[in-house]
């Protein structure tokens, strides 16, 4: 796959010269890193099984785009440079990320890549003044261009975004539907494959840790980087195991021989390390307790009902008002100066139903629905009907972790 050749394919003017299916509409999707192609990769079954759609992908701009062309490969799909999709013409774009979305000739569809609407944008350090930082999600700077809104339709998790997203930036508020999370979605049809997923990874019965870190200052592997050195030689063997959840970007940005690296020793005591691409949310289905930090996956982790212990949280970095926020008053604080077992115990028993349901309640207003009101906002943005059959939300794949160790190690 080479990112400045021009592509010939299913699209643009010469569309028909080699075409076997009769497509009636292209769709782009716009990668600008590892996570938000993960997060695009729940979104686009929904419509790609369409004989009437042709799905083509692209790559675009971000701070964190190292590893979108290999992640792009794996995928098999129709791939064309970012210069090339900005002067063609498309059906619909999907997007998880902001960024250059101006550029393309589609009415774009935006979809969240975490939880959203709860961190700060991280400080870049630099010779001017600080300034006040805002959501991204609500960022009138971030979500219109000269004097447009970038998007024709933005999803939302809950109707609690949706008025922050009407205080902070109501002309795109106007296209905003609330359609629920389907990232937790497809996390609560992977609950039931539980027993499935734990002799996956082999954990018997012991209890499974996940430990779970976002990327940047204020980060559990940023705070406490002989964390996991400390759990893989203090939990005994024979009672845990261990799995590490690392934001992609932590991946992207230090790079995957290098991180493996860093992991190597621990992985050779036991612990899972989870690529970045996929596995994080059988983990999670398979684990009795999560240790984290203020990133997505410890909230989705407590939405799902395992219970959460926070083992470093940066108030500054997340806004007061966020469900990541509220996660934080509740969830008991991991002491690494004490011994590490009991207080995992203390964590399970502390969780009730009603805290999980709180979480929840704040992570999506309809769950279970995000697949069928996505997939209708994009049929109608392609002015196209939409199937019958309804849209089905699948389990995550069984964890493989022999073949991520092949993959990761060094």
């Amino acid at each position: 796959m080479s990112c400045g050749d021009w592509i010939q394919g299913p699209f643009g003017l010469d569309a028909a010269k080699g075409r076997t299916f009769r497509c009636e509409r292209t769709v782009l999707v716009v990668v600008h890193s590892v996570t938000a192609g993960t997060r695009l990769a729940d979104i686009v079954p929904l419509l790609e099984s369409d004989r009437r759609v042709q799905v083509t992908y692209t790559g675009a701009s971000s701070v964190f785009s190292a590893g979108v062309s290999e992640f792009l490969g794996k995928l098999g799909g129709v791939f064309i440079p970012w210069k090339q999709a900005t002067q063609t013409r498309f059906d619909l774009a999907i997007a998880a990320s902001q960024g250059g979305l101006e550029q393309l000739h589609a009415p774009v569809l935006l979809v969240p890549h975490g939880v959203g609407f709860s961190k700060y944008p991280s400080v870049w350090h630099g010779p001017g003044p600080a300034a006040r930082r805002e959501l991204r999600e609500t960022d009138c700077g971030r979500l219109a261009y000269h004097g447009r809104v970038s998007a024709a339709g933005i999803v939302v998790a809950t109707s609690a975004q949706l008025e922050r997203l009407r205080r902070g930036c109501p002309q795109a508020a106007a296209v905003a539907v609330v359609a629920g999370d389907p990232c937790l979605d497809r996390l609560a049809a992977s609950l039931p494959q539980r027993s499935a997923y734990r002799q996956a990874l082999g954990t018997g019965r012991r209890a499974l840790v996940a430990v779970s870190s976002t990327w940047g200052p204020g980060s559990l592997l940023e705070q406490c980087p002989d964390l996991l050195t400390q759990l893989a030689g203090e939990l005994p063997p024979e009672k845990y195991q261990l799995a590490a959840v690392t934001h992609p970007n932590v991946w992207c940005w230090h790079g995957r021989r290098q991180v493996s690296a860093w992991f190597a020793d621990c992985a050779r005591r036991g612990l899972i390390i989870v690529p970045p691409e996929e596995g994080w949310r059988a983990v999670l289905a398979a684990a009795d307790v999560l240790v984290g930090d203020h990133g997505s996956v410890t909230c989705y982790g407590a939405a799902a009902g395992i219970p959460v212990s926070m083992a470093v949280y940066p108030p500054d970095e997340v806004d007061p008002r966020s469900q990541v926020a509220s996660l934080a008053r509740m969830a008991p604080r991991l002491r690494p100066d004490q011994p590490i077992a009991p207080q995992l115990e203390q964590v399970v028993t502390a969780w009730t139903p009603q805290l999980h349901a709180a979480i929840h309640a704040q992570v999506t207003s309809a769950p279970g629905q995000a697949a069928r009101t996505i997939r209708g906002l994009m049929y109608q943005l392609m002015k196209l009907a939409e199937p019958a059959t309804p849209p089905k939300v699948e389990p995550v794949p069984a964890p493989t972790p022999t073949a991520w160790l092949a993959g990761g190690a060094p």
